[in-house]
């Protein structure tokens, strides 16, 4: 909806809409956290032609990457930004099974889980949703997540980054074991590993052996993509 100079409101019509309007319009519906607009957006952008991956990178994408700076930068809340992921998942839903039938590949894949004894999931889910906007395939474990549940993932599903999320400073040192146990089993060096949470900094990131300590959703995903770009060994 927008006003009209009369102050009365005017109903957008997304059909009406040119495909650079329509685009902008979805920007500011994914802002808005408005997902049966952003489903109507997704739609009729494939209804005209363009491809899934197209509609992913023009018009979700780029509309939920100010969401993540307004959130870095205090603008945003963590209650609009999981509203605004939402609606950028209403259109990935539809997108999702045309990217995979037309061979479109993610741009990599990451298992993410909150450690064992801490059931905090909230900032977790959030990368875990604009991890999946960037183009990602996810794999959530959830909260309380053991060692083998994240030695298990990681070797079914050879993930490019595991991230871990910990709330509780009692829970931080759960994030060295399974990076010991990832040493251990011979595998750390094929993974990217990410950190995050409240309590967590850069230097106990260095100190237990991750690859990046990232203060927020917007700051995860920007390291996510600038790490699987690279070649080569993790360490």
């Amino acid at each position: 909806m927008s006003n009209d100079v009369t102050g009365n409101e005017e109903e957008i019509v997304l059909t009406d809409l040119p495909d650079d309007e329509l685009v902008k319009q979805m920007h500011d519906d994914v802002y808005d956290g408005l997902a049966e607009e952003v489903d109507e957006g997704t739609r009729i952008l494939l209804e005209r032609g363009w491809p899934a991956a197209r509609v992913l990178d023009e018009a979700l994408v780029a509309g939920m990457t100010p969401v993540g700076v307004d959130f870095r930068d205090g603008i945003l809340f963590v209650p609009e930004v999981l509203l605004a992921a939402r609606a950028m998942k209403a259109g990935m839903v539809i997108l999702k099974p045309i990217m995979s039938r037309t061979g479109v590949k993610p741009v990599g894949k990451m298992v993410i889980g909150t450690v064992k004894g801490d059931v905090h999931d909230i900032g977790k889910n959030l990368v875990a949703m604009m991890m999946e906007g960037a183009g990602f395939e996810v794999v959530n474990l959830g909260v309380d997540a053991d060692i083998e549940e994240f030695l298990g993932a990681i070797e079914e599903h050879q993930p490019d980054i595991v991230g871990m999320s910990a709330l509780l400073t009692t829970t931080m040192p759960y994030m060295k074991a399974v990076i010991d146990g990832m040493q251990k089993e011979g595998i750390r060096r094929k993974h990217f590993v990410l950190v995050g949470g409240a309590p967590l900094n850069d230097e106990f990131a260095k100190t237990i052996g991750a690859d990046a300590y990232c203060r927020d959703a917007a700051t995860a995903v920007e390291m996510a993509t600038k790490l699987v770009s690279q070649s080569g060994d993790v360490l």
